[in-house]
């Protein structure tokens, strides 16, 4: 078992691995609702959630308000909460926010989980009621949070640093290609105003001075040396001087910070990739807890 998923009991998995990896698992049940809570796990937590919950039901109930029927779609990339004849998606829960499922020991109908919400990144608790088969709806969030978290190691999440920093290195190329270009122009401009002076100051059937060789791009070869102190001066003055780089980082001869695989910067990778792998890496490592607990406390609760 691995550190990602704890089980109070050693449970069989209900369905197959590719029952959930290519296509999903449907289940009809009652949505109770959902309600903030503050902690990501604990039977207590989601207790007096479900009693807010179902508090809350009765009150509906005796107003003549149904609950609502929805349909829930289990597989390695979520729990989806959808309008059953409609489809229409009412809520997404990636497996990696989902970090605590529970179902009633007592009422086999009561089943519920907590999620992060992806906006708002609070933690709410999601209340259903199933006809017989809470547990196996645990379960199978259980299997499905198991798969997607080896399938996350086996497609390189265990190596997330590596991920970042091969998008730092494609940022990186594109800026140095970016930068390539802006001096490609500035030595063209340069290249053009030397032209004209020499023109213009070249005695009548005199050779005009050839401009530097250039290679197949049509860019003066590199040297290491300034090519400032190679640069033919214009009326005796030097051309302006090119910026120079900041000298507070360490960089080698094509201006790239050189690349240290143990040390990979927020700002080398874009942040959106970052973001989404940290969240991904640190949701698997909270880990899903799957428990068997009581939910009717009271004669509120006995019957719903």
């Amino acid at each position: 078992m691995n550190r990602a998923f704890s089980r109070k009991k050693d449970k069989t998995w209900m369905h197959t691995p590719e029952a959930l990896s290519k296509h999903f698992i449907p289940y009809n049940a009652k949505f109770l609702g959902s309600t903030e809570v503050e902690q990501p796990k604990g039977t207590e937590v989601v207790r007096d959630a479900v009693r807010k919950l179902k508090f809350a039901r009765h009150i509906k109930k005796s107003e003549g308000q149904k609950i609502p029927k929805v349909e829930l779609q289990i597989s390695i990339y979520g729990v989806k909460i959808l309008e059953p004849k409609t489809k229409e998606v009412q809520h997404n829960c990636q497996l990696h926010r989902i970090s605590f499922c529970a179902d009633d020991k007592t009422d086999k109908r009561i089943f519920t989980f907590i999620c992060k919400d992806s906006e708002s990144n609070k933690h709410l608790c999601y209340v259903f009621d199933s006809e017989k088969c809470a547990e196996e709806i645990t379960l199978t969030i259980g299997q499905a949070f198991d798969l997607a978290y080896r399938k996350f190691l086996e497609s390189g999440g265990k190596d997330v640093e590596t991920r970042k920093q091969i998008a730092g290195l494609q940022k990186r190329i594109q800026d140095l290609e970016t930068e390539n270009m802006e001096l490609k122009n500035k030595v063209q401009d340069l290249e053009n105003q030397l032209r004209i002076t020499q023109v213009s100051t070249s005695p009548a059937g005199s050779m005009t001075p050839r401009s530097p060789s250039t290679d197949i791009f049509d860019m003066i070869p590199f040297s290491p040396i300034s090519h400032q102190s190679s640069m033919p001066t214009r009326n005796g003055t030097q051309p302006p001087p090119v910026p120079s780089r900041s000298t507070e980082i360490k960089r080698d001869l094509f201006g790239a910070e050189p690349f240290d695989p143990f040390n990979c910067g927020a700002a080398d990778f874009p942040p959106d990739i970052q973001s989404k792998l940290d969240e991904m890496q640190e949701g698997f490592k909270m880990g899903l807890t799957l428990e068997g607990t009581v939910f009717c406390l009271d004669p509120l609760d006995s019957r719903c």
